[in-house]
């Protein structure tokens, strides 16, 4: 669950329309938002001031909206065009049917998996608000963190070592799929070859 200070709390409901009435959107990207997006809210706004914080930080707001959606399988452009035209830091809680997912933007769009409500969880941990968005993308950036050591990295060090080891792992499927398809033993002894490199070097990378 969300278990932010009461004083963070907003809880109010945004028309749709105030997100793209004053953003350039392409048509497709509208017309999806009105598409697969039922409302929105503002649930918490996260200040130094409503978290008491002593350390001031480059970072002066981060809002996080609840987004109910009318599909589970919509367009993830809507959400990632609004994180990257909006001033504030965003953290979305995406909801369909009772599940939910958490998202942001930094860079790129960050998806968790969809999470029952009951195992959904997301913290404030930092004393400034830049540390507080460092833990925040630690949360949802790296919800299935693959690399076992890789906690003493930084956050951008761990969400590049996270990249390189998901195009691996496509790598890995792709080349297994090869091997099983090829028919000449001596091209599937070679596809099975740089198969094991991989999962080698795969091995190396989640030992950070």
């Amino acid at each position: 669950m969300i278990d932010f200070p009461i004083a963070t709390i907003v809880h109010r409901r945004i028309p749709k329309e105030a997100f793209y009435k004053h953003i350039p959107l392409a048509k497709v990207i509208k017309e999806r938002f009105i598409s697969d997006v039922e409302r929105v809210f503002v649930e918490n706004s996260l200040t130094k001031d409503n978290l008491n914080l002593a350390v001031d930080a480059q970072i002066k707001e981060i809002l996080v909206l609840s987004i109910l959606l009318k599909r589970q399988e919509f367009d993830a452009k809507v959400i990632e065009v609004i994180a990257r035209q909006n001033p504030h830091r965003l953290v979305f809680l995406l909801i369909y049917e009772g599940r939910y997912q958490l998202a942001l933007y930094h860079s790129k769009l960050y998806r968790t998996p969809w999470i029952p409500n009951d195992e959904m969880q997301l913290r404030i941990n930092g004393c400034s608000l830049d540390e507080i968005w460092n833990g925040l993308i630690e949360q949802i950036a790296l919800y299935e963190e693959r690399a076992i050591a890789a906690a003493r990295f930084s956050i951008e060090e761990r969400l590049a070592l996270q990249e390189e080891i998901v195009k691996l792992e496509k790598q890995i499927e792709r080349t297994e799929a090869a091997a099983w398809r090829e028919q000449q033993p001596k091209k599937q002894f070679e596809i099975y070859m740089r198969l094991q490199e991989y999962k080698k070097k795969m091995t190396e990378l989640k030992k950070g």
